[in-house]
């Protein structure tokens, strides 16, 4: 098993600090800016936080997570929203069938960084966002040796295919958004 994937418990991930620490209103209008968008991958959904969200601006969403625990969380507390398992690495999804894939705090856990942003590339039609920790010592998050530098992100985005890359410091957390 890959020591970096997220053991905490379900609780943790839908905490009201959690929800104010993560931006998710701020992220979505960064997420969705500039395009029409119909349809959103949420890749490492969890237990839907972010699906919930793109659900209520009105995107068609579907959720993928590794963990069959997190996906039975988001099933029952996300109607509206078809959750599956899959990994970020090997997406069960034909070429260019999202307008976005947004990952939220995947690509520290993935196996292979490089192959999931990839994927994303490959199934997305316009967009990529990720969410991750910054790359930096917080009491907070993974340790620093999880966590990946900006830097590298926009690295793996454009050696996945993406042309534009928009990075932006959030209070606590970093968003970089790929274009095609």
């Amino acid at each position: 098993m890959n020591e970096k994937v997220f053991t905490g418990s379900i609780d943790k991930l839908r905490n009201p600090e959690r929800f104010e620490r993560l931006q998710v209103d701020r992220v979505l209008n960064y997420s969705l800016a500039g395009y029409e968008v119909c349809s959103v991958l949420d890749v490492g959904t969890g237990t839907g936080l972010f699906a919930e969200a793109f659900l209520r601006h009105g995107c068609g969403v579907r959720g993928v997570d590794c963990n069959d625990d997190f996906l039975k969380v988001a099933t029952e507390l996300v109607p509206g929203v078809e959750f599956s398992r899959a990994t970020a690495e090997s997406l069960p999804f034909d070429n260019g069938s999202f307008d976005l894939v947004f990952m939220s705090h995947v690509l520290h856990e993935a196996d292979d960084p490089l192959m999931a942003v990839r994927e994303a590339y490959r199934v997305a039609r316009r967009r990529l966002a990720v969410l991750e920790w910054p790359y930096l010592e917080q009491e907070i998050g993974p340790p620093l040796n999880h966590r990946m530098p900006a830097e590298a992100i926009k690295k793996l985005g454009e050696q996945a295919g993406f042309a534009l890359c928009d990075q932006i410091q959030l209070r606590v957390m970093h968003l970089t958004i790929f274009d095609r």
